[in-house]
């Protein structure tokens, strides 16, 4: 009996000296399929990239570097994954699945003809010189401009940083050549970054210090788009970490803002905050943070989709939603910096849920889950979960085609395990997904030449042509005729 209490409590103090063990590693195999246990929808791996097995030739892809997300373009043609890491941004072919281009993050001056001019917003304040220290940029999360023709690349940080205290930057990629054209510098630890409905703003989330960065990209030359004074939400943090040596910036950044979404109307700016609970509320009008919503906790990823806010939650493992009325009605009428909102739906999916995405009707959330290694089916009429199937440990990025066909997943290593994959899934639904989002026009710099609205397609039978133009056509063949038969009798 001491025998077997001595051991019991050498291996509970086992477990305190070690701590938590990280969960089981899985990975995924192509052609494994999932249905819904509604019969909704079949999820099947339909291909992969993988940077950790080196047998396996077929899938090895050495530019698959701790991918952190992913992006598909608009035309449907062809994926980006950020592979944070690697300090690069891999671009792959949606028909082949093939790599079509490694954009680079590298490079040897903060200054010079790719970038814009300082906004004296941003500056250095523990490296000497920084802005013009030669560095890699360790690509985060991506969003696109101007109908596709520009993704937007925040870096975590500059590599020379090692604590993300200082200026970070954000490389502009035309998505024509898939390349960077402009480059600007954004504050510090950058990770979320979204795109205004209108096209004139994109709101870059800085996780290092409780601030939130706005650029105006409303003038028609890329060279002219500008930084507005950052964001504040409730305090800034003041930065002053070792130079020498690293510290968890990740655990070390007050609110931990994250998930970024503008409202429909563009009024607000909605922004998670991981750390500190709630979604804090920016008013785009005064350029203000004006308060935050309570009733939520550890908001991962938002996003808005037919008139429902949806959140992820991390650590619990959850996606929740509250009716946007709601939220708006709540703004409207705050009491100081407080927001109360009340009715969050709660659907408990994987832990650690991370990144969520709609499908193109709104029927369905996905849910990429980090700690349970499983992308995560939600039926939002019922606001249950359906179905989750296997995705290599640890899932964090997650993106769905604009026609709903297609998910990738990227994921990430953790303590040297699991990770350093993509995955490509094909989604069959058992009823036709129709958009519910209408695309607005997109007005692009004066020297492109990218067309960002689909034409009106003719099908068989039918024609663009107003029906009096044919009958007065017909009109004058008939008339004509007619004189030619006549002319003909006469002679």
């Amino acid at each position: 009996m001491k025998t077997r209490i001595t051991l019991l409590l050498m291996v509970w103090a086992l477990g305190i000296a070690v701590g938590p063990a990280e969960p089981p590693v899985l990975h995924s195999r192509i052609g494994e399929t999932m249905t819904a246990t509604n019969g909704a929808l079949t999820i099947t791996n339909i291909g992969k990239k993988q940077n950790r097995d080196y047998r396996d030739t077929a899938t090895l892809d050495q530019d698959v570097f701790s991918p952190k997300s992913v992006n598909f373009h608009p035309n449907g043609k062809k994926y980006y994954v950020n592979s944070l890491e690697g300090c690069r941004t891999v671009v792959y072919d949606m028909a082949t699945n093939k790599k079509i281009k490694v954009i680079h993050h590298d490079f040897k001056s903060g200054e010079g003809p790719l970038w814009n001019t300082p906004s004296g917003i941003y500056r250095f304040k523990h490296y000497t010189g920084g802005e013009k220290r030669p560095f890699m940029g360790k690509p985060v999360e991506s969003c696109f401009s101007h109908g596709g023709r520009y993704l937007w690349v925040p870096y975590y940080r500059r590599t020379f940083d090692i604590n993300a205290q200082d200026p970070s930057a954000v490389a502009i990629i035309d998505t024509q050549t898939d390349s960077i054209v402009r480059m600007m510098e954004t504050g510090p630890l950058p990770k979320m970054i979204t795109c205004s409905h209108d096209n004139t703003t994109i709101a870059v989330t800085h996780w290092g210090n409780n601030t939130v960065g706005l650029i105006d990209i409303t003038a028609s030359d890329p060279r002219q788009w500008h930084h507005l004074p950052y964001v504040v939400v409730q305090q800034e943090l003041a930065l002053n970490f070792s130079l020498s040596s690293a510290v968890n910036r990740d655990a070390h950044s007050g609110l931990m803002l994250r998930g970024t979404v503008f409202t429909p109307d563009d009024r607000y700016l909605l922004v998670g905050c991981m750390g500190g609970g709630g979604i804090a509320v920016i008013d785009m009008a005064s350029k203000q943070y004006v308060g935050l919503i309570g009733g939520i906790s550890n908001a991962r990823h938002l996003i808005i989709k037919n008139n429902y806010l949806y959140a992820s939650v991390n650590a619990a493992g959850l996606v929740q939603r509250i009716s946007m009325d709601t939220v708006m009605r709540a703004i409207e009428n705050r009491q100081g910096k407080a927001i109360t909102v009340r009715g969050w739906q709660t659907c408990r999916v994987g832990g650690g849920a991370r990144t969520i995405e709609a499908s193109p009707s709104g029927r369905f959330i996905f849910a990429a889950c980090n700690s349970a290694s499983h992308l995560y089916v939600v039926d939002t009429r019922t606001m249950t979960a359906i179905g989750s199937i296997t995705v290599d440990s640890y899932p964090v990025g997650l993106h769905i085609s604009d026609d709903g066909r297609f998910l990738v997943v990227t994921s990430q290593a953790r303590s040297g395990l699991g990770g350093n994959a993509v995955n490509l899934y094909r989604v069959d639904y058992e009823e036709p997904e129709v958009s519910s989002d209408p695309k607005p026009a997109i007005t692009l710099p004066a020297d492109s030449d990218s067309t960002v609205t689909q034409p009106q397609p003719i099908t068989a039978g039918t024609s663009n042509i107003p029906w009096w133009m044919w009958a007065a056509a017909g009109a004058f063949v008939l008339i004509g005729l007619l004189m030619l038969v006549f002319r003909r009798k006469k002679n």
